[in-house]
């Protein structure tokens, strides 16, 4: 499968999701001025990510795909991506593919810690939440 990456600018995430190296990052600042255009190659990439572990399932309880989100900010627009994304890595989870999210946010970032938990509870999915110094 072919890998995406997208380049970070001023106002959006780097982006880098590729199978071969088993990387899958969502990084940086997201508030992008036309939302779509920067999120929906990205839910196509996970459609067709979806269709292929589900075939042939490479992760274990071990080795889980681990989907790592390290922002800074999102505005309202990427959170609905964010949500949208979420919900394509719990279908995966659904057929029985480990998924772990890792939710990175400063140490006194609490609005970030809540966004993260809210985004784990209402997409059912297993959400690991990182600090990081501020």
């Amino acid at each position: 499968m072919k890998d995406l990456h997208l380049t970070p600018s001023h106002n959006t995430p780097e982006i880098l999701l590729s199978t071969s190296r088993n990387i899958f990052v969502i990084e940086g600042k997201s508030a992008p001025e036309d939302v779509r255009s920067l999120y929906y190659p990205v839910i196509d990439w996970i459609k067709l990510l979806s269709e292929e572990i589900i075939k042939d399932n490479p992760y274990t309880t071990e080795n889980p795909l681990i989907f790592k989100i390290n922002l800074s900010y999102f505005n309202s627009s990427s959170a609905k991506f964010l949500f949208d994304i979420f919900i394509h890595l719990k279908e995966i989870k659904d057929h029985n593919v480990p998924v772990l999210v890792e939710w990175y946010y400063e140490d006194e970032d609490t609005d970030m810690l809540e966004a993260g938990e809210d985004l784990a509870s209402t997409t059912g999915n297993k959400f690991v939440f990182i600090s990081k110094p501020s």
